[in-house]
């Protein structure tokens, strides 16, 4: 990219400055704010700069992330518990006297450079070293904003107009884009959303693991001859679009019936949509369909607020390669009205649904799913691949919503192992054997543990389905299962983990150290906890080697990433 779509150039050097609108002045300096702050809270425009717990910007326009919740939980604990209502009020006041010295207040218009982007994807700018967050604006662009809410070191702002837009801008397709929290940064080209994916691994890798990170312009790398951690490109899609192929949708009512969609930006409330674009169309085809039949039966939405209503989401499943498709009705009750005309007019208008389940919810909590599933027609599993490796999919169990990247996923990850056909692998957080089965066509024997015994259930079954019996899995904590099975003589050449967003457990990090294997392959969903567990591994004689960020879902924050971390010798 150059330099003006990475957010570099004239904007980025006059970035501490703003310009206040609507004749709104402040009496206080920049030097009078220079002598009250910390050291640390100082900003300026050289290399090493930008601080107020954002350490540096990026080629990329990237900004470290901020931890909000620990300075409020900080501001909490500095409450005294003997001080009662004389110590807030006194608390309240100071706190006043600090909002009134800061450069900008509520309701405040100002124009402001965007800096980078944070790890929510909003952007970032500053007004006399003061960090706004502005969603909707993109790094190297000028706007004005609104300030919208200030707390002690940061606030945020509402995006009015943009004076200088980013070569990275488009316009995001989505109708409702405005209003659905589904994605977060349609509104940036897909060559961009890459670099900047890849370029917020680099951030964390640097600032939470304390690693040194490689340059990478997407040429072979001679790995043997560099210093330090090779962060490839990311390694996106042709076609990012359609790819998703699951839907969840909540179900509510409004004055014109039953609605279904995606919960507005920071709300509960549902946003009716008829096309979702990260979506495959049949998802989109199904809920309409049920959103259609249940207005037309008369049946009532689930509400939150009094417990009432019967239909709670609309789950669909879709398997990209055989076709097959799952609809699964969560309910607020079991019994069903109309259910064998609901059932009819599915099969008559969709025939390539091959389940119909009902999932039991009577609880009072947002969590989707309950306790009870059954059939209402059909089959109890849909099948589908990923590579040539066949998988059954119950309602309930977890399956990678994005198969085409899953394979690039999984690929890479068995790259990364070397496997040669002799080796011993252990799968720690092996779900229902997904990455266990891919790693079994090429290893001598693989074992599997996870916590979840539903998806071991399935994880055995999807072995005998695709007739591999060089896979053992067990139900349990891999940090306990794991040192179980070496007190049995069962040792690893190589350990793949794939944790959920929280890393790695403590315990099984330990695990892996005492265990001693040649590799470790880490999966991560997170970005921020691959870099914490990197560091543990690093301090206890490993050394990280690779990290392939992989985009699982295009046009939003996430990124996925294949990280290989090799035992050193000198340990």
């Amino acid at each position: 990219m150059t330099n003006n779509r990475s957010g570099r150039g004239k904007s980025r050097r006059n970035a501490t400055t703003a310009t206040p609108v609507q004749g709104k002045q402040h009496k206080k300096t920049m030097q009078a704010k220079r002598e009250r702050e910390p050291e640390q809270s100082r900003v300026g425009t050289g290399k090493g700069q930008l601080q107020v717990e954002i350490k540096n910007e990026n080629k990329n326009g990237n900004v470290k992330d901020v931890d909000r919740k620990r300075r409020e939980n900080g501001r909490d604990s500095r409450r005294s518990s003997n001080g009662g209502r004389s110590q807030d009020a006194s608390n309240r006041n100071r706190s006043s006297i600090e909002r009134a010295d800061l450069p900008v207040q509520k309701n405040d218009e100002v124009v402001i450079d965007i800096i980078g982007m944070n790890h929510d994807g909003e952007g970032v700018g500053r007004v006399e070293g003061f960090t706004l967050f502005v969603p909707g604006a993109l790094p190297g662009e000028k706007v004005r904003v609104k300030v919208l809410k200030t707390k002690k070191q940061y606030g945020y702002a509402k995006l009015l107009d943009i004076a200088q837009a980013s070569p990275d801008r488009i316009a995001a397709p989505c109708a409702i884009y405005d209003q659905c929290g589904g994605c977060q940064i349609q509104h940036m080209s897909y060559e961009a959303q890459l670099s900047w994916k890849r370029q917020h691994v680099v951030d964390v890798l640097e600032r939470i693991g304390k690693l040194s990170v490689a340059g990478d312009d997407g040429t072979p790398v001679d790995l043997p001859r560099v210093q330090g951690v090779v962060v490839h490109p990311t390694l996106g899609m042709s076609e990012p679009w359609r790819y998703r192929n699951k839907a969840q949708v909540p179900i509510g009512v409004t004055e014109g019936g039953l609605v279904g969609g995606f919960y507005a930006r920071g709300s509960h409330r549902i946003v009716d949509m008829n096309t979702c674009l990260i979506q495959d169309e049949r998802n989109d085809e199904v809920v309409a369909r049920v959103k259609e039949i249940g207005r037309m039966l008369g049946i009532s939405a689930y509400n939150e607020e009094t417990g009432r209503g019967l239909l709670r989401h609309v789950v669909v499943k879709t398997a990209f390669r055989t076709g097959e498709m799952m609809l699964v009705l969560v309910t607020n009750g079991r019994d069903i009205p109309h259910a064998d005309a609901w059932i009819g007019s599915i099969r008559e208008h969709i025939p390539h649904v091959a389940s119909i389940c009902q999932n039991v919810n009577t609880k009072r909590t947002n969590v989707i799913f309950g306790d009870e599933t059954r059939v209402l027609w059909g089959r109890d599993v849909i099948y589908d691949y990923i590579g040539n490796v066949q998988f059954a999919i119950s309602p309930r169990s977890f399956y990678q919503v994005n198969p085409v990247q899953t394979e690039v996923l999984y690929s890479k990850t068995v790259e990364y192992a070397g496997l040669t056909g002799k080796e011993t692998v252990i799968d720690a957080y092996c779900g229902i054997g997904t990455i266990s089965l891919f790693l079994a066509q090429h290893a001598d024997q693989v074992y599997g543990v996870e916590i979840v015994k539903e998806a071991i259930d399935d994880a055995r079954s999807n072995a005998l389905l695709n007739e591999m019996r060089n896979v053992k899995f067990e139900v349990g904590a891999s940090e306990n299962v794991i040192p179980a099975w070496k007190e049995q003589g069962i040792t690893a050449d190589v350990i793949v983990v794939d944790p959920p967003r929280k890393g790695c457990d403590p315990r099984l990090l330990d695990t892996i150290l005492e265990m001693k294997p040649e590799r470790v392959v880490y999966v991560s969903c997170n970005p921020s906890t691959l870099a914490r567990d990197l560091r543990i591994l690093e301090d206890g004689g490993y050394r990280t080697v690779e990290v392939q960020p992989v985009d699982m879902f295009p046009h939003t924050v996430h990124v996925e990433c294949v990280v290989v971390i090799y035992r050193d010798k000198k340990h």
